[in-house]
């Protein structure tokens, strides 16, 4: 026996409906946001109710909380409402001039002040009624990709972190160190002993979430003193004004950093393995037109962004590593 029959006498409005019951967890503010009256999202509850054989909201006090089972049903009711938006947006001809389509991507700031501001304007010059709508990711969606990329259109971010997905490759970044201007440690330049002396500012520091760079430390032999951990490439100057900390950024970000004040930014004492930056999405999209628009426009910003990063190349101070070894 197959599932056919039982879907035909489902109504789809009951996917848009539940969505706004778990996320509202009230009648009330549900039939609100759909702008629908008290009585037909009652209904509609109703009709969940008998279908999941559970109560969906169970009222605890003054207040209704999610039922176990509907916890449950929060984790994919998003995606299959947004997967039922895709199939009825579909259409059989299109062009991105007339388009209003939005696409989401998920990345890290870094990827949203470069690749992400590179395509908005590329986009825009072509596609005026397209929307991006750009989310950060966190340690859980990347460690889930398979599910989190079907809610989306796409991802960037770097290789080492996602395998089995098409993607494209973008624009390749080098590592800069971040130090105050006044700190005296590397006032002649770096060394591996200078970086093992300082403490760190480090962007994103666990078991599944972490930075090449940061990781080649390591694997160098040096285990940096961690003051701060923050999940922002774009914030990590402001722990570094005023102490004697470092931290290590890519180098497209240097303009943006720089421009904080008080901070230089020096080649660091090894050979850092650079970041491979690419595009990265569920192959559910492959035969999409407008996806396949949309990565073409995220590959003419990526020529945009190389070229922006080798006129920034001014902003790093071209010193010599003093020695590459750690004193015992």
């Amino acid at each position: 026996m197959t599932d056919h029959p039982l879907l035909s006498r489902l109504d789809l409005n009951l996917l848009v409906a539940l969505d706004a019951l778990l996320t509202e967890r009230s009648v009330t503010r549900a039939a609100e946001r759909l702008h629908l009256s008290q009585p037909a999202l009652s209904a509609s509850l109703a009709r969940l109710r008998n279908h999941f054989n559970d109560p969906i909201l169970a009222r605890r006090g003054n207040s209704y909380e999610l039922t176990p089972l509907a916890l449950r049903l929060s984790e994919h009711t998003t995606i299959a409402l947004d997967a039922a938006r895709r199939v009825f947006e579909s259409q059989a001809t299109w062009t991105p001039e007339d388009s209003t389509r939005e696409f989401s991507i998920y990345g890290s700031d870094y990827g949203f002040a470069t690749i992400g501001a590179a395509v908005s304007r590329v986009a825009a010059q072509t596609a005026p009624g397209v929307r991006f709508r750009f989310m950060l990711h966190n340690t859980p969606i990347v460690d889930d990709a398979p599910n989190s990329l079907r809610s989306v259109d796409a991802m960037v971010i770097p290789h080492g972190y996602l395998t089995d997905f098409p993607y494209e490759d973008l624009w390749r970044d080098r590592w800069v160190v971040v130090a105050d201007e006044t700190n005296e440690l590397v006032a002649d330049g770096l060394s591996m002993e200078i970086i093992s002396q300082c403490p760190w500012v480090f962007t994103y520091r666990s078991r599944s979430a972490f930075t090449s760079a940061g990781r080649q430390l390591q694997m160098l032999g040096l285990e940096p003193v961690v003051d701060v951990v923050v999940e922002s490439f774009l914030s990590l100057g402001h722990f570094i004004v005023g102490t004697d900390r470092l931290g290590l950024v890519q180098a497209a970000l240097a303009p943006e950093i720089a421009r904080l004040g008080g901070i230089r930014i020096l080649e660091p004492p090894f050979d850092a393995t650079p970041a491979n930056n690419a595009l990265w999405w569920h192959p559910v999209h492959d035969r999409d037109p407008e996806h396949a628009w949309m990565r073409s426009v995220f590959l003419e910003a990526a020529r945009e962004v190389k070229s922006e990063l080798a006129a920034g190349a001014r902003y790093v101070e071209p010193i010599e590593p003093v020695d590459s070894t750690v004193s015992p």
